[in-house]
C-alpha cells in the first residue's frame, strides 16, 4: 500500500474533529461512550488531537 501524498493527509486531517489537548479528545470520546475504541494523537500537520479507532 502507497503512502498518502500530503494533499491527502491534508484532507484527511480536515475531516476530522480537532481537540485542544489529549484530554479533551479522551474525554468527547468517553461522553460518546465509545472511549474503549477510541485513541487520541497528536496530528503533525495542524498540532492538534485527533480521535482515532484502535
Amino acid at each position: 500500500m502507497k503512502r498518502p501524498t500530503r494533499d491527502e493527509r491534508q484532507r484527511m486531517c480536515t475531516g476530522k474533529r480537532r481537540y485542544r489537548t489529549q484530554g479533551d479528545a479522551l474525554d468527547a470520546a468517553a461522553l460518546a461512550g465509545v472511549e474503549r475504541r477510541r485513541s487520541a494523537y497528536l496530528c503533525p500537520l495542524c498540532r492538534h488531537w485527533h480521535l482515532t479507532s484502535r
